[in-house]
């Protein structure tokens, strides 16, 4: 797949056409394609530790702040 056809794939995701490198906020789908974590793998993680700054819970439905996350990957997770 070439860089056309990846940003393609990634503004069919997004109804208003960001793609997803420059979004503050990402849904649970959005971040496990983003990141390459598998959804309930992502889910889990949020289920264990619900009260980390990576998420923003909109009412019970959690959502992911990109660059808290991507740091919370760096620092804390060697393996998921």
């Amino acid at each position: 797949m070439n860089v056309i056809e990846e940003n393609k794939t990634i503004n069919k995701t997004n109804k208003y056409g960001i793609p997803l490198w420059r979004k503050y906020i990402l849904s649970v789908q959005e971040a496990s394609e983003y990141f390459h974590i598998g959804y309930k793998k992502l889910r889990k993680l949020i289920d264990e530790h619900p009260e980390e700054e990576f998420i923003l819970w909109n009412g019970t439905r959690p959502q992911i702040k990109r660059k808290l996350f991507e740091q919370y990957i760096d620092e804390k997770l060697t393996a998921i």
